[in-house]
């Protein structure tokens, strides 16, 4: 009797599941349902947190969901597709990379290249020369096919999970500035007629943010620490890799990554996009300084 009654005391007080993750223990429950929910599945909400579903539904409450549209955990809207933007990144690399296949000589209209042709020849070509556009362009062309397949299958494993957490501008913004970090440092530290491309710098911007996002949730970090650790060594065992676009992206990644998922949320905005616009001026820099080093 004294085993049962003990058994029966430790049920009753032993941690629910999550009510989409019965694995998952958690102490947390939707404010509006009461149901059970774990740190993936919480969307914070103007008081503690809501589960997905009362979020889609606007929870009864007679008022339409966006009325008081609870937000993500870095303050997004909650959308219908939370893969959205990472499916149009993914189809614009995609559609580059094919166009790229029917006409060669695009390539040499994308690819970041400081100045060409090198000294004594007068540059025609290249960022010192004006076209700034290639620090963008570059993100988005892929010449190998393993090259477009690793990114893309990065993007999309990556992608999914902080678009969803963090929300679509933001998420965006996280993308775009880390590939724009990768591009900057590779134009300031690799030769002046090096050609480089690919979105590798914006990739290793979701993986520094994917760590960050990780630590927040108290989720268990060897995988993604382990996964970034094997890019790491092959991007500095292999050759042909311009390493500066993947520790330039990488750097923004984390800085922006831990802005938007820390910020306190009664200057939420301002931190974030305040941090969004600090990396992006440390790019403008870094390109001001290396154009003036090459012209």
């Amino acid at each position: 009797m004294d085993d049962q009654a003990a058994g029966g005391r430790q049920d009753a007080q032993r941690v629910p599941g999550c009510y989409r993750h019965p694995d998952r223990e958690t102490g947390v429950r939707c404010t509006r349902c009461e149901r059970p929910i774990c740190p993936e599945c919480m969307v914070e909400a103007s008081v503690g947190f809501q589960c997905p579903e009362c979020v889609r539904g606007g929870g009864g409450t007679g008022h339409a969901p966006s009325a008081s549209m609870p937000r993500t955990l870095a303050g997004g809207t909650i959308a219908g597709d939370p893969r959205l933007v990472t499916k149009i990144l993914i189809g614009i690399n995609v559609a580059v990379f094919l166009a790229v296949m029917i006409e060669r000589s695009l390539l040499s209209d994308l690819y970041l290249v400081g100045a060409w042709p090198p000294a004594p020849f007068t540059p025609t070509q290249g960022v010192a020369d004006g076209e700034w556009y290639r620090l963008v362009t570059s993100m988005f062309a892929h010449e190998e096919i393993w090259h477009i397949g690793f990114n893309m299958l990065s993007l999309w494993l990556l992608g999914g999970p902080l678009e969803q957490h963090l929300g679509r501008a933001r998420y965006l913004a996280l993308y775009l500035i880390s590939g724009l970090a990768g591009s900057a440092l590779t134009y300031l530290l690799a030769g002046g007629s090096t050609a480089s491309l690919g979105a590798s710098g914006a990739v290793f911007g979701l993986f520094g943010a994917m760590a960050v996002l990780m630590r927040r949730l108290r989720y268990d970090m060897r995988p993604i620490v382990a996964l970034l650790a094997v890019n790491l060594v092959i991007t500095f065992t292999w050759s042909g890799i311009a390493w500066q676009a993947h520790i330039g992206g990488l750097a923004a990644g984390v800085v922006i990554g831990y802005a938007m998922v820390h910020a306190p949320r009664e200057r939420r905005a301002l931190v974030q996009y305040g941090t969004c616009a600090l990396v992006l001026g440390v790019v403008v820099l870094l390109t001001l300084l290396r154009t003036a080093q090459l012209t």
